[in-house]
């Protein structure tokens, strides 16, 4: 691998299924890129321009200063990526707490795999601004509704964990075992390279 760091999306797809993960590292060319995902890219673009003219009321904020896609990088978490919005509050000169924001194209709570990646970007933001980050949100698009997130010790701590199950998979090239639920195969775009799932 060219590049030491891996995406932060990466981690939401390991928890979803780790083989996802070990098919764009261990086997890049294969990687079919569907309508839904150039879909899903486009209506990402769409929300930040909304966002602009949403008020803070969303998130239970008075006031804040709003960035819209912001680059991260972290050698020492091993991770890049950008996230969709990080609010500084109450400004970025002054700021004494950060908000993070991941849009998302889905309905009903969050699950933990969409949760991790909110905490890394939490994780990469503290580091590269030196301000705490206590919570984030999840903003469903389809309800218009913002879901909060704690971002507490155990799921800190499970994003280095992952990073570090994502590292020994991709060093070692070894395939990681089906996911437990077998649900989310029927969908996938990659099940007609695993044979051991139907």
């Amino acid at each position: 691998m060219s590049d030491s760091t891996f995406e932060v999306t990466d981690l939401r797809q390991w928890a979803y299924c780790p083989r996802v993960v070990y098919y764009q590292y261990c086997l890049p060319d294969i990687r079919p890129v569907t309508k839904l995902m150039e879909a899903g890219q486009e209506e990402h673009r769409a929300e930040s321009g909304r966002e602009e003219r949403r008020s803070l009321r969303t998130y239970g904020l008075k006031t804040g200063e709003r960035f819209f896609d912001v680059p991260l990088r972290s050698e020492t978490l091993g991770l890049r990526g950008r996230v969709d919005l990080v609010i500084a509050i109450p400004d970025r000169r002054q700021a004494t707490e950060i908000v993070v924001v991941e849009y998302k194209s889905t309905e009903g709570k969050a699950g933990p795999h969409v949760k991790l990646q909110l905490t890394a970007y939490a994780l990469m933001i503290e580091e590269a601004w030196g301000i705490p980050v206590k919570r984030g949100f999840i903003y469903h698009m389809p309800e218009r509704k913002a879901e909060a997130v704690t971002i507490s010790a155990a799921l800190r701590t499970r994003v280095k964990e992952t990073v570090a199950a994502i590292r020994a998979t991709v060093d070692h090239e070894r395939m990681p075992p089906p996911p437990a639920s077998r649900r989310q195969c029927a969908v996938c775009e990659f099940r007609r390279f695993c044979n051991d799932v139907v």
